[in-house]
């Protein structure tokens, strides 16, 4: 049964967001947040979970774990409307991962998670390999009761609500003892979405990832995004908003590439002031909607939300970075095998020309 809701935030103009937490009939956690208590808790549907122990795999030359995980083939894979397991349940409405009749933005777990508790379960075998339980947590997040929409259809005040969800579970899952806590989303089938619905996702890792402690290392060594933000401002600058900067590095890996950081250093967004997370949530907004006016279409990309692992690392800069999977509006860059095989990528469209046409768009 849902709790009673409670103001766990209050917007940067002072109104108190709301969360109400639920457990579904499966035992997954369910979390809805919004500028009002939402009630109307319907009858659920009776989802068979399809989680399951998973593992991870050490490779002995990158150096770096890999998730396996079985039980996640058997996903929805691109639902019409009317089997739109994200919408909001009720009669007559589709089956649905969300029991109530309207919510403003619901997290639960995720039901064919990569990482999970089951897998504490796991037994190692024969060690011919090096592999362990891939514990942690997969959650869904879901931007809205309706069916179609992006970041920038949101609004600013759904954003801004959205950046306050994803504060209150960087706390909360750093709080259970998981180490690297990334939302992300995943937009357009070409970068391999499954549901159609405005939405992405959250893992919390029990370990750190390879990428995830090289950064910290560099931040820890001394290399600081806030000493080089000015030097890269205007050549590799797109727009700012309340003090959060959108550029194109100059190491870009993607063609048009952006990334969002605040100017002064924070280690994550549970460190940012109310105007920065204004800017911060204008921001995710207008690069999407900047995509889409610059390719002339719906912009394939992978977001994801950088902070520091363990709530707190020495001299880490949060960053949220965007990679289009476009270099034209017809050309998809496509992941062959040189970048594969070498992790060396090769950049159709230099960084600083990337951040000139972004600009004008």
């Amino acid at each position: 049964m849902p709790t009673d809701p409670a103001p766990f935030a209050k917007a940067p103009d002072g109104r108190p967001l709301y969360r109400r937490r639920a457990e579904k009939a499966d035992g997954r956690e369910l979390l809805l947040y919004g500028y009002t208590p939402h009630d109307g808790a319907q009858a659920e549907t009776d989802f068979t979970s399809g989680a399951g122990p998973s593992e991870l795999r050490w490779h002995p030359l990158r150096q770096e774990w890999s998730v396996y995980a079985g039980a996640r083939q058997n996903r929805p894979h691109l639902p019409g409307q009317a089997d739109d397991p994200l919408a909001p349940g009720g009669p007559g409405q589709p089956p649905s991962e969300i029991p109530f009749a309207d919510f403003e933005i619901a997290i639960f777990e995720n039901r064919f998670p990569s990482l999970n508790a089951a897998s504490a379960a796991f037994e190692s075998g024969a060690q011919a390999i090096d592999r362990k339980a891939a514990t942690g947590r997969c959650e869904v997040v879901v931007y809205d009761p309706g069916p179609t929409g992006n970041l920038a259809s949101l609004g600013q005040d759904r954003r801004i609500l959205l950046v306050h969800a994803w504060i209150d579970r960087y706390q909360d899952l750093f709080a259970r003892g998981h180490r690297v806590i990334m939302p992300f989303e995943n937009r357009g089938e070409a970068v391999g979405v499954t549901l159609h619905h405005p939405h992405g996702q959250l893992y919390a890792f029990d370990f750190v990832p390879s990428v995830q402690a090289k950064t910290a290392e560099a931040f820890s060594d001394g290399w600081s995004l806030q000493h080089s933000l000015p030097d890269w401002w205007p050549a590799y600058g797109v727009t700012e908003a309340g003090g959060v900067a959108a550029f194109a590095p100059p190491f870009a890996r993607f063609p048009y590439e952006v990334w969002l950081a605040p100017r002064q250093r924070r280690e994550g967004p549970w460190d940012m002031s109310g105007e920065e997370i204004e800017g911060f949530a204008s921001l995710l907004g207008g690069m999407t909607a900047r995509y889409d006016r610059f390719f002339g279409r719906d912009t394939p990309y992978m977001l994801t939300l950088h902070a520091a692992p363990d709530g707190g690392a020495k001299n880490f800069h949060f960053t949220a970075q965007f990679y289009p999977l476009l270099r034209s509006p017809e050309k998809v860059k496509f992941l062959a095998s040189i970048e594969q095989s070498t992790g060396v990528f090769t950049v159709d469209v230099l960084p600083e020309a990337a951040a000139e046409a972004l600009r004008s768009a």
